[in-house]
């Protein structure tokens, strides 16, 4: 990129153009979005996280967990545990290795997924985004968060 194609001092710095900015807001959109689909459900947002890993994948350990969702175990741990208080999984130690934590869902948190269902239309409905849209964007973003974390 040569220096003509950069823009000004003034112009890098305008609010709406900063790339974080767009990202920041769009994901406050986002949480407010899914805030009423969540409370019917009776998740937060992170629970809804938690939960939509677990149910692609049961028996996960705390510590993959944790990857999947790029949190740490202070703020995974207390999560799972109200997730657990909720009666939606159990927190076990795995047999084989009693260092690793294995999380399983209850029948209750197996059910729940069943009336999550219809919360990726609503956000996609929501979005006004045809399905091949969303999905490059999404594709986008996570491309972007790798390399940012690479």
């Amino acid at each position: 990129m040569t220096s003509r194609s950069l823009p000004s001092a003034e112009q890098a710095l305008r609010l709406d153009h900063q790339l974080c900015f767009a990202l920041y807001s769009a994901s406050l959109a986002m949480t407010k979005l899914y805030k009423p689909l969540l409370d019917d459900l009776g998740l937060t947002y992170p629970q809804y996280l938690a939960m939509l890993a677990l149910w692609e994948e049961d028996g996960l350990a705390v510590s993959d967990l944790g990857q999947r969702l790029h949190l740490d175990s202070g703020t995974l741990t207390p999560l799972l545990k109200r997730l657990e208080s909720a009666e939606l999984l159990t927190r076990l130690r795995d047999v084989e290795d009693e260092r690793r934590v294995l999380i399983r869902l209850t029948a209750a948190g197996r059910k729940l997924k069943a009336r999550a269902a219809g919360i990726p239309a609503c956000v996609l409905d929501a979005s006004q985004c045809k399905l091949s849209e969303a999905m490059a964007l999404t594709q986008q973003v996570q491309a972007l968060r790798d390399r940012l974390m690479a």
